[in-house]
């Protein structure tokens, strides 16, 4: 890190950039609110209006140090919907979150090479001979364009004025006709993505940035024009601009932003991806230690081994990134879904983990959630007296799991999307067909997360293990105890938590887990959507981890009435007399692809692990024999639960420690307690 990062990185942690923020004023809002919120004016036409006027109230700013500009002024900015539009509208639709396009990968390659008249000419051509609804959407499409471009000769009118003529101009033609050096394209794609969050969007991701940067890379080096120790001063540059307006973007909580960027895997035609900027882009992350973006790395056979320590640096450093997926278990997942094989080759995550396509893709990945482990107490509950044997209670189960998958689809249809002019300039084949992404693109499947899977896995093991084979535990005992939620049998529950099997440490757990993976897939086939697109299962959980513990009643591992589930694909919070090694096989299985929404198994690494000279090579070892193993996705936090207690007693000491949550890093001391408590309890293992 050079002296002009360190100073913009002080800089900002400093957080000297927010005074330069305002908040509109009474009148402002009032005059916006009435411009935007007209419910006789079409969507379409309030969305574009709002990004217009947006960027028209934005001021902007030259900040020094700095080769990437833009930054937000505003602190918030009204809704286009009147006061109870948006009930009105879901009490006839289903309204996926907010209602806007969002958690898409946008076709920044293209973006970045022709720039946004080159996206305007894509929307022209043909437009004597379209329909009159056509020419109504592109007259809107070019407003956003127009505006997007009259924001970026904003910013460039400013730099000529402080004296930065090259840099002026630079960005009026980028903006317009595509970049031409790697310093540009960076530039530009800060300009974009800085209009997409303007124009409503959220959860907007980065995507594969060692793919569409390195031809500007490759080509500066060519020409004698970047060393690269440039190269990764511009990337910190780059990363930095992440982190200056993203507490202001819509999230539960500051971090959860969705500015995933992913890094390595194959190409679109199968040979290895990683080149010199996934290197770099590890390398930036790691001096910065920010939260954004956050990196995901994708294996392959092929993947150098110099990479898997590289990346292990960023866990002990306690980023919480990367993000490792595992390339022969993702690709054969899409593809057995319907996706081309090109385009499953170039999969991204979307804001947490979960597996989309960019430009094509208009996945809605975390559209529903199925409480795998409230549906394998149900099971316990209203069927195991009457079960003769595990057989019979797995056909219930199954039972079960297809009713309640069916019955979470069926509560999914007549889909409302805003309209979103200018995310559909960013994607795929939007322009030529003069059709708003909202609508729908090429892929349009759905993505349930399955939560609590450990838990149903760990439930269903010990009714197999200790009733039906040992017979070590009537049924009238456990049925008893969990009615009572073990009130008067804290023996059984104490049996339960640290005895019974439990994925991760026993092989009959990892039965039944292969089970619960074919059944759940099987649960979802078949449903297809209104788009046309299918059902994707996972084994991610979000924040659904908290919120379907809540009512959930005890459950035959152990847990109490509301106590918390592991998040995403992770091992029960009462294990702890299993080795690392232990839980890594238990959670690698063979039929994990059948899974293609995605899940991160999700490892506590006690901080001590790092204390040996070798430590590195060997949590890059564990990682890469995970991966070789055949595992799905995986997510590390280095961490220490007596640096956690403290950072709750005194978060005034631990400003910067940084945690993964569920599928995103955030800062420890930012978190809502119940999340913080999560993750102190949360399996830590230690050398």
């Amino acid at each position: 890190m050079n002296e002009r990062i360190r100073r913009q990185l002080d800089f900002m942690n400093a957080r000297e950039h927010r005074k330069m923020r305002r908040v509109l004023s009474e009148a402002e809002w009032t005059s916006l609110c009435e411009a935007l919120q007209d419910p006789a004016l079409p969507l379409i036409e309030r969305a574009t209006r709002r990004l217009e006027r947006f960027l028209e109230m934005e001021t902007p700013v030259l900040l020094a140090d700095t080769d990437i500009q833009f930054l937000r002024t505003l602190t918030d900015f009204p809704d286009i919907y009147a006061p109870g539009e948006l009930d009105e509208i879901r009490a006839h639709h289903f309204v996926h979150e907010h209602g806007k396009v969002c958690n898409l990968a946008c076709d920044y390659e293209t973006v970045l090479r022709e720039g946004l008249e080159g996206r305007r000419a894509r929307l022209l051509n043909g437009l004597d001979e379209a329909t009159p609804e056509q020419k109504e959407y592109a007259g809107y499409v070019q407003r956003t364009i127009d505006a997007a471009e009259r924001f970026a000769d904003r910013y460039a009118a400013l730099e000529e004025e402080h004296g930065q003529a090259a840099q002026a101009e630079a960005l009026r033609r980028s903006i317009r006709t595509g970049a031409q050096t790697f310093a540009e394209a960076l530039q530009l794609f800060r300009a974009v993505h800085f209009v997409l969050w303007a124009s409503g969007a959220y959860h907007c991701t980065v995507g594969r940035f060692d793919q569409y940067m390195y031809p500007f890379y490759a080509a500066d080096k060519a020409a004698g024009r970047l060393t690269d120790e440039d190269a990764l001063s511009l990337i910190e540059d780059f990363f930095l601009s992440f982190n200056r307006d993203s507490d202001l973007y819509p999230s539960i909580m500051w971090g959860d932003d969705g500015q995933s960027l992913m890094l390595g895997g194959c190409r679109r035609d199968g040979t290895n991806a990683v080149n010199e900027l996934t290197y770099m882009a590890i390398r930036a992350s790691l001096a910065l230690h920010q939260i954004d973006p956050k990196l995901n790395l994708r294996l392959t056979a092929d993947t150098p081994d110099d990479l898997y320590e590289l990346a292990t640096e960023l866990t002990r450093a306690g980023m919480g990134f990367p993000q490792y997926a595992n390339d022969d278990v993702v690709i054969p997942g899409l593809t057995r879904l319907g996706y081309a094989l090109e385009d499953a080759r170039d999969y991204v995550t979307a804001a947490c983990w979960e597996f989309i396509i960019p430009g094509t893709g208009m996945d809605i990945p975390n559209i529903g959630a199925v409480p795998l482990a409230e549906v394998a107490r149900n099971t316990i509950m209203e069927s195991l007296e009457g079960a003769k044997n595990f057989e019979e209670l797995t056909e219930k189960w199954f039972e079960n799991l297809k009713r309640r998958s069916k019955a979470e689809f069926d509560g999914i249809h007549d889909l409302f999307f805003e309209p979103a002019p200018f995310h559909s300039v960013l994607m795929a084949n939007c322009m030529e067909q003069k059709r708003d992404i909202s609508l729908g693109a090429k892929y349009n499947n759905f993505g349930f997360h399955g939560t609590g899977f450990s838990c149903a896995v760990d439930q269903m093991a010990v009714v197999k293990k200790w009733v039906y084979e040992d017979g070590t535990l009537s049924k009238a005992r456990l049925l008893e105890a969990l009615s009572t939620n073990f009130e008067f049998d804290r023996e059984l529950q104490y049996q339960l938590r640290h005895d019974a099997p439990k994925l991760g440490r026993d092989d009959e757990a990892k039965i039944v887990a292969h089970q619960l993976i074919e059944m759940y897939a099987k649960s979802l086939e078949g449903l297809v959507n209104e788009r046309g697109g299918l059902v994707r299962g996972g084994t991610g959980t979000a924040m659904y981890y908290l919120w379907h513990a809540e009512g959930l009643g005890a459950t035959a591992d152990g847990r109490s009435f509301g106590e918390a589930l592991p998040a995403n694909f992770s091992p029960s919070l009462f294990i702890t007399d299993a080795g690392l090694f232990s839980v890594l096989s238990g959670f690698t299985l063979d039929n994990l692809s059948l899974l293609p929404n995605g899940g991160p198994f999700t490892l506590e690494l006690h901080d001590t692990i790092f204390g040996a000279p070798d430590s590195i090579q060997k949590v890059a070892k564990m990682v890469r024999t995970y991966i070789r193993m055949g595992g799905h996705q995986l997510q590390l936090n280095a961490v220490n639960r007596e640096t956690l207690r403290d950072a709750q007693l005194h978060p005034e000491k631990h400003g910067d420690l940084i945690v993964r949550v569920w599928g995103w890093s955030g800062h420890f001391v930012e978190l809502e307690k119940a999340y913080q408590d999560q993750i102190i309890a949360r399996a830590e293992f230690a050398q």
